[in-house]
């Protein structure tokens, strides 16, 4: 596995981080225009299952290097997600809150996990499939805002390495979260454009993974 790939799977597990509930901490005081931001988005967002695509930049600081990749991406409360990439190797994560799956097809490989130890070693909080967690795990501070958007400032309340920074734009009036961006200690970042987000129910069959017959299987520790 290249380095880019490497840090592209590493950043997609640090987002993954973001939809796991973790324990909460006391909830911070918010100013008027961005509690009513806050509030917006847990209407918009708390129990409630969406597909989106997206498309991720994932950009190495030290060799100033940036992969592109694109796909689509379902989540269901609570903890529950699958991103299915359509870059040149086709892999898919998968997760239902509690198992782990890094499916290659074209490798004929899946890699299988517990989840939590994974998305709790960060701090990363329950933020897509638990939009609540927002308030309880981040301090929360207004970006750049504007007629049609604004953007919230989040850290971790729990600074690990790999989490320093999370800022997300939302559209207005819908409260729609169109761009998420982390940023760790050492100034790499990852940032995921969503667009065609569609909240309904679907079968959620899809947030399990059977490997098939002749797949090589590796676990994660």
């Amino acid at each position: 596995m290249t380095l880019v790939r490497h840090f592209t799977t590493w950043a997609m597990l640090l987002i993954c981080m973001m939809l796991i509930a973790l324990p909460c901490n006391a909830a911070q005081s918010l100013d008027n225009d961005t509690a009513k931001i806050v509030s917006g988005i847990e209407k918009k967002y708390a129990n409630k299952s969406f597909t989106a695509d997206f498309e991720q930049a994932s950009r190495l600081t030290a060799l100033d290097v940036t992969e592109i990749a694109k796909g689509k991406a379902w989540f269901s409360h609570p903890g529950k997600m699958k991103w299915a990439y359509e870059n040149s190797d086709n892999h898919e994560i998968i997760t239902n809150g509690k198992e782990l799956w890094i499916y290659r097809p074209q490798e004929n490989q899946v890699m299988i996990g517990d989840a939590a130890p994974f998305f709790q070693s960060g701090s990363g909080g329950a933020f897509l499939a638990d939009i609540r967690k927002i308030r309880e795990e981040f301090t929360i501070e207004p970006g750049r805002s504007g007629e049609n958007f604004a953007q919230l400032e989040l850290t971790p309340k729990k600074e690990t390495p790999e989490l320093a920074k999370i800022r997300i734009t939302v559209d207005l009036p819908g409260y729609e979260i169109s761009v998420v961006e982390t940023e760790n200690i050492y100034g790499d970042t990852t940032k995921f454009i969503f667009t065609n987000i569609q909240f309904s129910t679907f079968d959620e069959q899809i947030f399990e993974l059977t490997p098939p017959p002749g797949t090589e299987i590796i676990e994660m520790d």
